[in-house]
């Protein structure tokens, strides 16, 4: 095994889930600007679009998350062949 190939900057980061609030805690070595502080003690944090929490594999719910106005674009592209015959 090679030596000395993993990080040694692990530390504790919240990584919080913009579609519904949910924030987990965890060990990471990614870097933040923003910080958030859970009973006490203040974590960097990392914001996510979509976690378990809010993933539809997990939920059985099927979300549609539009990111940039996609899912417009596509509709606008290809409005004729999705119109009911």
């Amino acid at each position: 095994m090679k030596k000395d190939i993993h990080p040694k900057n692990y530390r504790l980061v919240a990584f919080k889930d913009m579609s519904n609030d949910h924030t987990f805690i965890t060990r990471s070595t990614a870097n933040s600007r923003e910080t958030i502080e859970i009973d006490g003690t203040e974590y960097p944090l990392i914001k996510l679009e979509i976690s378990n929490t809010s993933h539809p594999f997990y939920t059985g719910k099927m979300k549609l998350v539009d990111t940039a106005g996609r899912v417009d674009k596509f509709m606008n592209r290809y409005k004729d062949h999705y119109k009911k015959k």
